[in-house]
């Protein structure tokens, strides 16, 4: 299982720099919604992070389809928190790593 991470150059950099190999990045060519479908295509991804601005350019229906998903995990960062974090983690691993 391998982390992949969606977002622009600045926001991958970091998770590059720490050895994450799938990454793909959002720029003027390249969009959200479409990122998202080429990380979801690769069957290695366990976990994606997504930056909340790209998550926030996401459609609803997309969204939606992220937060349900066991696998990948899907988690958005960045300036916004999410609440969900906690369970879907507990949900994707099988115990709560907070207790």
């Amino acid at each position: 299982m391998e982390i992949g991470v969606i977002g622009r150059d600045m926001f991958t950099t970091g998770f590059r720099l720490v050895g994450v190999h799938k990454w793909f990045s959002v720029d003027d060519e390249t969009t959200s919604e479409k990122a998202v479908n080429l990380a979801l295509k690769d069957k290695e991804i366990g976990v994606l992070v997504i930056h909340d601005t790209e998550w926030q350019e996401l459609e609803d229906k997309t969204q939606a389809k992220l937060s349900n998903s066991v696998h990948p995990t899907v988690i958005a960062i960045g300036s916004e928190v999410d609440d969900t974090l906690r369970e879907r983690i507990r949900t994707a691993v099988g115990v709560d790593l907070w207790k």
